[in-house]
């Protein structure tokens, strides 16, 4: 299992906002993070992000409270300078809700956090392949030594059957495995 950073707690500035954001919701939430939060705060990327990218909301009538309450331009997102976002990221690998590990247990009353395994989140940047993403892939491959044996498999398993242009997609795969995995 790859190493966290403190499953305390996230660090500041996001722990005073996600306590806000916890303290106005009644009733459980469950959001399933990726982008710069899960990288940052979980995988400990040394960069910064100023939002927390969702794909999922549990229970999914939430999504529209969670906007208002730490949306962007929302008076919480304003206070703190950071905010909340659901974001539409098709190119997730089939299972990777199999594999969403809780960031922070036991840290938030109603909030609980999910973030996708180091390998799904690698593959969730394979599409968009921009410099960021590369640096990231970079930075998780190497710190957590990821394996290229497993990338590839649930590359090929996952996700690739479901990607429009393959080709594409296998070329920015090989040259990855061949810059950041090591042989």
């Amino acid at each position: 299992m790859p190493p966290e950073r403190s499953s305390a707690g996230p660090p500041s500035p996001w722990d005073s906002f996600l306590d806000e954001v916890d303290t106005r919701l009644l009733t459980p939430v469950e959001l399933h993070c990726v982008g710069g939060f899960a990288l940052t705060t979980v995988y400990g990327v040394p960069r910064t992000t100023g939002d927390l990218d969702f794909t999922s909301v549990v229970p999914a009538h939430a999504a529209g409270l969670l906007e208002e309450i730490a949306g962007p331009g929302s008076p919480v997102a304003e206070k703190h300078g950071l905010y909340l976002r659901r974001v539409g990221v098709d190119d997730l690998p089939e299972a990777y809700q199999e594999r969403l590990r809780e960031a922070f247990p036991a840290r938030f009353r109603q909030l609980r956090l999910f973030v996708l395994d180091p390998y799904d989140l690698v593959l969730s940047k394979l599409t968009r392949n921009s410099a960021k993403d590369r640096e990231d892939v970079r930075f998780l491959a190497r710190s957590l030594a990821l394996d290229s044996t497993v990338l590839r498999e649930r590359y090929q398993k996952e996700l690739r059957p479901y990607l429009a242009n393959e080709d594409r997609h296998d070329l920015t795969l090989k040259l990855w495995l061949e810059d950041y995995f090591a042989r």
